[in-house]
């Protein structure tokens, strides 16, 4: 149980740190530079200790689709990008990709 709580450790911290990479302005603003470093330090940081458990292909493939989901729904709601229907089904798309590595594929298991 513990690896599927460091990957969601590791998918948070980098929705962390990139939603913050905006705000840094190209790392010349101090705390939310400091988020960007912190984030992506703790998202690697979890994601290696997922992979003693997980093999790199699922973990990756789980950590990215799902962060680039949860990225795309912080821009959406807190910094107003618009996603147009075609972004909408490809988010979809993206999460049913991660379901079905978890719920139909014995890679993950092993």
């Amino acid at each position: 149980m513990h690896k599927w709580l460091y990957l969601l450790v590791a998918i948070i911290s980098e929705v962390a740190g990139t939603s913050a990479l905006k705000s840094a302005e190209g790392f010349t603003r101090f705390w939310p530079s400091c988020v960007v470093v912190v984030g992506y330090a703790s998202a690697f940081y979890f994601l290696s200790l997922t992979l003693k458990s997980i093999p790199v292909g699922i973990a990756y493939a789980i950590w990215s689709g799902l962060g680039t989901a949860l990225i795309a729904v912080v821009a959406w709601v807190f910094m107003g990008q618009r996603l147009d229907l075609p972004a909408v089904f490809g988010i979809l798309l993206i999460i049913a990709g991660v379901l079905v590595l978890n719920l139909c594929s014995t890679s993950a298991t092993h």
